[in-house]
């Protein structure tokens, strides 16, 4: 119980507080663990009021500890401590009539709710999102479940482990050599990624406007299947083939230097050329299968890294542009001079531990320092009256009316505006016809081919309901054009290397000048200032620089990079930190340039290792596919053949508690070894985890997965089939919920494009309007808006500062 004077909710609000971007807005968070603390955590930095509504014996995560240090009675875990710094707590017993009301006053006085599965209060009918919304239907309501909220798998038991395999995050695009089982993504990633997503669509669901009350139904299966793997679905249908039929190891990635592990990678062809160069050996250049297939070179460049410190093989790469990192983790990552210059990571107030900060920067409004997080029943039900936001018109889509231009490329940028444009705003994609956006030529499809540049699936994926303009804004007559198109615009992202927007003079500052009111998002892969500020950022540099590569691998071989959401969680995060600018433009008529940096995205959700190392001196590393949530975890090699004919069928299961096991022992038919009592709680289990994985793995070598995993899903046991990404399309919850849509393209044809891994109530029908635009298709149609006349845009084209081809570039 609280160990300090309790304090009315009234007392603690700070009328004459600084106003910021989400002042006024009171949240009940009705969740707990990770997802729904780390939504609401974002919500209380950017000024919302946030009650945590708890039952007596208070939120399983104010015990929690990845590295199972002893909390002490009367405190907290420092993970606590972090995600829930600045929140109050209030105590409701579901037993007392009274507090059963005061909830029900506390709720008649929010404007949102965040709610996931939890003990007795959550778990409880009436307290379950529709229950809340029926009764107080003013409400947007953010659920937070495995599945979703319906469909056939809907009650099925799940962890972050086996939902990953599920999503085919386990393969995914590199994730390890084919002669061993596939690594998981390690860190509780999911739900980290889900509690992005949730505060996404509760905002989202406040901006549409009066009246309120809207459920917003947050999946985190398809959250994985959205971060973790790159539009396999769209690839295969496409293309006709998957992406890769084997996993692999990335050559270069990680290496060992004499005195610790670098990243180092080569996202581009011109790249892997000066690699080449690089490590001494320019024949490589000369021969062109290599620039796909690289493995055999891998004991040559590691032999090159061995014979150099990390700081020589990084300062090398950085002089050959090529991208480069050290391999961050708990114990190194606020050694590092950036981070250091950066002011990076911060002191918790309650604790004292070292936190990241948050993963956006704002420039003419502020976010809440933090204040300790709150002890359990620190603070008494005293609901006040819900306060008046200014009435915003009602919109049929959240981003209905506004107009962002679209200056990214690859996977980062381009996912903040289609959310956007699924969302309802008016996205253009700026591209140029010399330098397109680089993702549409991923795919392997031949130059040879008639409008090759039009046949990227990964383009078409992450582009729908977009507009297409080419400015070649090297050129000044271009960038002049950007400026006056700027004037139509609401918001502006862009996620170039930070010198080169500002050498074309369309930094905020010039923008702001024919823009006051411009939102500006950049999306620097280091951020716009400090030592790494102009190195090259790809998804495996940001996963490597911030313990996301650390924690996922084999413990007996190198770390992995995930290859996948370094990318998409920046995005993420620079759309939330979007999203309170444009609340503090809506309340003040103000501009705003949000700096929204890859690799400080990156740290927020892998806050852990730091927090673990910090306030306990533990080490967290990787552990292949156990994990500190569930005993036993892991893959398991079943019988049967996968698609291609291969003996490399598995499943994953993870016990997350001792009922499950029970009913694993159950579902096996209780042999003796499982009846064995040390079995029966989560430390004998993790004792003896190398007994049962080899009990486990026998079972399941005799039995298809299919088998596995009717009989373990019926007996209450977390499992998956690990699934080919291609395969999503496969997944029944997802055809259920409607995941995928299908979308014509004038080149292609037609292929499923995923939606979005949350449902809005009010928003029941499909998402894509449009296929992703041709290169230059809109140009016409935009540069007449700009009152340039057809002579004037045909003169653009043929000076090559506009253009709908590149056939003149093969």
């Amino acid at each position: 119980m609280a160990t300090e004077p309790v304090r009315a909710l009234e007392a603690v609000h700070r009328v004459n507080a600084p106003e910021l971007p989400l002042t006024g807005i009171r949240v009940v968070d009705l969740s707990t663990w990770i997802a729904g603390a780390y939504c609401t955590k974002l919500l209380a930095d950017g000024g919302a009021e946030i009650v945590k509504v708890e039952a007596p014996g208070g939120d399983p995560l104010r015990k929690w500890s990845s590295s199972s240090a002893v909390i002490p009675p009367g405190d907290d875990g420092a993970l606590f401590n972090f995600l829930n710094a600045s929140k109050q707590s209030v105590v409701v017993d579901p037993d007392k009539a009274d507090d059963d009301a005061r909830l029900d006053e506390l709720l008649r006085s929010a404007d949102a709710v965040v709610w996931s599965h939890g003990p007795e209060l959550r778990d409880d009918v009436a307290r379950a999102p529709d229950g809340i919304l029926g009764a107080h239907p003013h409400l947007v309501v953010t659920s937070i479940t495995p599945f979703g909220l319906d469909g056939p798998w809907s009650e099925k038991p799940a962890t972050e482990f086996t939902l990953q395999a599920w999503a085919g995050g386990l393969i995914g695009i590199a994730r390890g050599t084919p002669d061993r089982a596939p690594a998981h993504v390690g860190g509780q990633v999911g739900a980290w990624l889900a509690g992005a997503f949730a505060v996404i669509g509760t905002l989202a669901a406040l901006r549409r406007g009066h009246p309120g009350g809207e459920l917003v139904d947050v999946s985190m299966l398809e959250a994985a299947a959205t971060c973790l793997t790159y539009y396999p679905v769209t690839f295969r249908d496409q293309l006709g083939h998957p992406m890769r039929k084997r996993r692999y190891v990335p050559t270069p990635g990680v290496e060992a230097a004499s005195d610790g592990l670098v990243g180092l990678g080569c996202g581009t062809g011109q790249q892997w050329l000066d690699f080449c160069v690089m490590v001494g050996h320019p024949e490589w250049m000369d021969d062109p299968r290599l620039y796909l297939e690289r493995s055999a070179l891998a004991p040559t460049i590691a032999a090159w890294a061995a014979e150099r410190t990390m700081a020589e093989v990084l300062d090398e790469a950085s002089a050959f542009r090529i991208p480069n990192a050290p391999i961050v983790n708990g114990a190194n990552a606020a050694t590092f001079e950036h981070f250091r210059h950066r002011q990076t990571f911060v002191t918790n107030p309650r604790d004292g531990a070292l936190n990241p900060g948050p993963p956006f920067r704002l420039s003419s409004t502020s976010l809440r320092p933090p204040t300790p997080a709150p002890r359990l029943g620190e603070q008494s039900v005293l609901p006040r009256q819900r306060v008046q936001t200014a009435e915003r018109p009602r919109r049929d889509l959240p981003f209905s009316g506004l107009r962002v231009l679209d200056m990214t490329a690859y996977w980062a940028g381009p996912f903040v505006g289609h959310v956007l444009a699924l969302l309802g705003a008016d996205v253009i994609h700026l591209e140029s016809a010399t330098r397109p956006d680089g993702v549409r030529l991923v795919g392997g499809v031949p130059q040879t081919e008639e409008l090759f540049w039009e046949q990227g699936p990964i383009f078409a994926a992450l582009n729908t309901n977009k507009r297409g303009l080419t400015l070649d804004f090297s050129d000044p007559r271009g960038a002049d054009l950007v400026r006056r198109f700027v004037t139509t615009c609401d918001v502006v992202v862009e996620n170039y290397t930070p010198r080169a927007l500002d050498n074309s003079g369309l930094d905020y500052e010039s923008l702001r000048e024919v823009r006051p009111d411009l939102v500006m998002v950049r999306m620097p892969g280091f951020g716009l200032d400090g030592p790494w500020r102009d190195h090259p950022a790809f998804a495996f540099i940001i996963e490597d620089a911030s313990g996301l590569t650390w924690l996922t691998g084999h413990p007996d071989e190198l770390p992995l990079e995930p290859y996948c959401l370094g990318d998409p969680n920046a995005g993420l995060h620079a759309l939330i930190g979007l999203q309170l600018a444009l609340a503090h433009r809506d309340r003040t008529g103000e501009g705003c340039l949000v700096e929204a940096t890859m690799v400080d995205a990156a740290l927020n959700i892998t806050a852990e290792q730091v927090i673990e190392h910090s306030a306990y001196g533990s080490f967290v590393t990787r552990t292949g596919n156990r994990g500190p949530m569930a005993a036993p975890q892991n893959l398991y090699q079943a019988a049967g053949v996968d698609e291609w004919g291969r003996d490399d069928v598995w499943v994953a299961i993870a016990v997350a508690t001792d009922e499950q096991w029970f009913g694993l022992r159950r579902a096996l038919g209780e042999p003796a070894w499982a009846m064995e009592p040390q079995y029966n709680a989560m430390d004998g289990r993790r004792k003896g985890h190398d007994t049962i994985d080899a009990r486990l793995q026998a079972w399941c070598r005799a039995r298809e997965a299919d088998d596995i995993v009717g009989r373990l899903w019926d007996a209450g046991v977390p499992v998956a089939r690990v699934m080919l990404p291609h395969r999503q399309v496969d997944l029944t919850q997802l055809d259920f919920r409607g995941f995928f849509e299908e979308v014509d393209h004038p080149v292609t044809g037609t292929s499923r494009c995923s939606t979005l891994p949350m449902r809005f109530s009010r928003s029941p029908g499909p998402m894509h309007v449009r296929h992703a635009p041709l290169l230059g298709e809109h140009n016409v149609e935009l540069l007449s808006e700009l009152g340039l006349d057809p002579e004037e845009i045909d003169a653009l084209e043929a000076d090559g500062i506009i253009g709908r081809s590149l056939v003149h570039e093969r």
